[in-house]
């Protein structure tokens, strides 16, 4: 039959309390004047920062939000709130638009949504499931 749109989360709102703290975190992180800087000797690691941040963002809300407008519009909401961190980040001096690191954004975005399109949305329903009996 048809799958329900919502799934039937115990801690709904802790989860979308958790989500919303990580958009905050990426917007802090991506706006501050004294960019952080992560001494690793792997080649883009910047990008890979960029892609693992909003993969963890769209797999995070895939998790909650089941129904294919619903994941389409939050995707579509991450898309543009990487083009607009991006394009505030050019008023700072102290850092750097960088066409690339919208395209990472993006990439690991795609990458959260087929993943998404599969039984991984319902992670976060198994693992209630686990630390709630009943």
């Amino acid at each position: 039959m048809f799958e329900k749109p919502d799934p039937d989360l115990k801690l709904r709102f802790l989860w979308l309390a958790i989500g919303y703290a990580m958009v905050v975190l990426v917007f802090y992180l991506s706006l501050r004047s004294d960019p952080i800087q992560i001494d690793i000797e792997l080649p883009y690691a910047d990008k890979i920062s960029h892609a693992l941040a909003y993969f963890v963002l769209m797999l995070w809300f895939s998790q909650i939000y089941h129904d294919k407008f619903q994941r389409n519009m939050i995707a579509f909401i991450f898309v543009l709130m990487g083009i607009s961190i991006e394009y505030f980040q050019s008023f700072d001096p102290n850092r750097t638009a960088e066409f690339f690191d919208i395209v990472a954004n993006v990439t690991g975005l795609t990458l959260a949504f087929i993943l998404a399109l599969g039984s991984s949305k319902h992670l976060l329903m198994r693992f209630e499931s686990l630390i709630i009996k009943g």
